[in-house]
């Protein structure tokens, strides 16, 4: 991956591409935290670039002003669905692994107030 995910989880070892260990080629999971200067790119053309790698199955958007959570997961068809979570009761739930949060424990240090206007 050219692009530097918030977090990226990989199953088994990583796989770089070329001779370089900065570009992993396998991620399972990514996530990224939006900005008001990134958001348009990270839902657009680096979700379709992360879209083109074999082992990609969910990908994970934080809203950081508000209990907001979008997540998109890959079906057997290479097909794409979401599931947009808002609220401080919702709870995220990972598909490709064993693993859930709810958006108040996830949130649960943001000051809302200095978040990005």
């Amino acid at each position: 991956i050219y692009t530097y995910p918030d977090v990226m989880v990989i199953k088994g070892q990583p796989l770089y591409q070329g001779n370089s260990q900065s570009n992993v080629i396998n991620p399972l999971i990514i996530v990224e935290v939006l900005s008001n200067s990134t958001q348009a790119y990270d839902r657009g053309d680096k979700f379709k670039f992360y879209r083109s790698l074999p082992t990609f199955q969910e990908y994970i958007l934080i809203e950081q002003s508000s209990y907001s959570v979008e997540r998109y997961y890959k079906q057997k068809d290479d097909q794409w669905l979401v599931d947009f979570l808002t609220g401080e009761n919702a709870v995220l739930q990972l598909v490709s692994v064993d693993w859930q949060i709810s958006l108040q424990d996830l949130y649960q240090r943001v000051n809302f107030d200095l978040a990005e206007t």
